[in-house]
């Protein structure tokens, strides 16, 4: 079975959106890390906000190894209609998230990426679909901004699977839930 494998760029208070605003460290042991992570995913699951965003951006990008990565993979696009924008290899899916994946973890192949999708990313974890989390913490409180565990958020163990950490202080978590 494929694991799903949420990957998400934190502030220390939590906070995962927008990280261009509180994310600094262009250190080589953030992309070495991002490589590490990326290397095992065939599929990228997106939210139309995220698919809207990225699909403006890293087609023509030279940021690696994520540029690449995102413009040679398949990516899963989750959302009620079709966007204006074409993206090579996307496919829109407009059924419920939960039902897709749960096929896809069944299918053959590599882990199912989840990058940058908040909304997504928390509905998966509620339905108990992500299996691994790929945090990656900066030394830097956001004070304000969508948190991706958030008030009410299930309850759930995690074991700490890999630790480590960039000179300027970035924390990299690896936690498969147990």
């Amino acid at each position: 079975m494929r694991d799903v494998v949420l990957y998400q760029l934190l502030s220390l208070d939590g906070v995962a959106e927008e990280p261009g605003d509180w994310f600094s460290d262009p250190g080589r042991e953030v992309f070495d890390n991002l490589g590490r992570v990326i290397a095992g995913q065939d599929t990228v699951l997106l939210g139309r906000g995220t698919y809207d965003y990225w699909a403006d951006y890293w087609p023509t990008s030279d940021v690696e190894p994520f540029s690449t990565f995102v413009n040679r993979t398949e990516k899963v696009v989750f959302g009620s209609a079709d966007p204006d924008q074409r993206w090579e290899r996307s496919t829109f899916v407009s059924s419920p998230a939960a039902e897709y994946v749960a096929r896809l973890k069944r299918d053959e192949g590599g882990d199912i990426g989840v990058h940058g999708s908040i909304r997504l990313a928390r509905s998966l974890w509620r339905e108990g679909l992500v299996d691994v989390l790929e945090l990656v913490v900066a030394p830097a409180v956001a004070g304000r901004g969508r948190r991706l565990f958030e008030e009410g958020f299930p309850a759930g163990r995690l074991e700490l699977t890999a630790l480590s950490r960039s000179a300027a202080g970035t924390l990299f978590l690896t936690y498969r839930r147990v």
